[in-house]
């Protein structure tokens, strides 16, 4: 495990979002499962943990009960490097769940993702006052983030 490894804290369906969450990304995998014994608390033989990869990216998923819930306080920002990529994860990920603005989607678990396409950073990061405003105050206005009108609005 690395040193530092998101910690997600689900009801009793940290497998299944494990599998899905793997599904979605290059490079993922389930790399252990967990099960709770007789001492429990959860039923002897359910899954307790599930400790998965996405994109080489190591996660922790707990199946610890309902006392806690995912908020937008914490989310997963995603570098997408093209409009595809950012089209199909925002698609996946707000199925079931929500979309919202600027990129942001609630997945069907109640986690949010930041679906961001890498060249946001670049046109946000322009010397040139007026294109970083200008791309700001496009993507303020966006839920999916697009590629092209964003360029756009940087006068490229």
């Amino acid at each position: 495990m690395k040193k530092i490894t998101p910690f997600l804290w689900f009801n009793d369906n940290a497998e299944e979002a494990a599998n899905y969450y793997c599904s979605l990304f290059k490079n993922s995998k389930i790399n252990s499962v967990s099960r709770y014994g007789e001492a429990g608390p959860g039923p002897k033989g359910s899954v307790m943990s599930v400790i998965f990869e996405l994109d080489g990216q190591e996660f922790f998923a707990l199946n610890g009960g309902p006392m806690y819930k995912f908020t937008e306080a914490i989310s997963f920002y995603i570098d997408c490097k093209t409009q595809q990529e950012v089209d199909e994860l925002w698609e996946k990920l707000s199925a079931g769940g929500s979309k919202s603005m600027c990129g942001w989607v609630t997945d069907k678990f109640g986690l949010t993702w930041q679906v961001v396409p890498s060249v946001l950073q670049e046109l946000l990061g322009s010397k040139d006052p007026k294109v970083s405003t200008s791309v700001m105050q496009a993507m303020m206005k966006m839920n999916k983030l697009d590629i092209k009108a964003l360029q756009a609005a940087a006068g490229k």
